[in-house]
């Protein structure tokens, strides 16, 4: 399946640059369908330097992301669509634990990989209640 980016043409000499940072893919589950090598190439042929994947409460696909955006020439910007427990995200409360908030968080570098890892992480090992959710 090719992914569709709605509302675009081909690029020429007025079109400002564009990059798009809110991009979900087949690991975002029940909400994303591009695989990313497709996305990647669409990407590129409408000449985006850049693209971020901000996947939802995963970052199942950063390191093929990475891999590709990489080998095709694209800057590669890692995020996820987290879900922000209201509560907190000990609470187990049933009623209250399917209220969340989306954000959506970019990494600037390694450190910011590693910080987003780890919220992502504890998201699914502390914050857990029908979705991975972080505080």
């Amino acid at each position: 399946m090719r992914p569709v980016f709605h509302n675009l043409r081909k690029p020429d000499s007025t079109m400002p640059d564009f990059t798009h940072l809110h991009v979900h893919t087949h690991f975002s589950i029940l909400d994303g369908a591009s695989k990313i090598s497709s996305l990647i190439e669409t990407a590129k042929g409408f000449g985006m330097d850049a693209l971020a994947v901000t996947d939802h409460g995963n970052l199942f696909g950063a390191l093929k992301f990475y891999m590709e955006a990489k080998k095709q020439g694209i800057k590669p910007i890692i995020g996820c669509e987290v879900y922000v427990a209201t509560e907190g995200r000990e609470s187990r409360d049933k009623i209250l634990g399917r209220s969340s908030n989306n954000l959506i968080l970019l990494s600037k570098d390694l450190e910011g990989y590693q910080n987003l890892s780890l919220l992502v992480s504890l998201g699914y090992i502390e914050g857990f209640n029908y979705v991975q959710r972080v505080d």
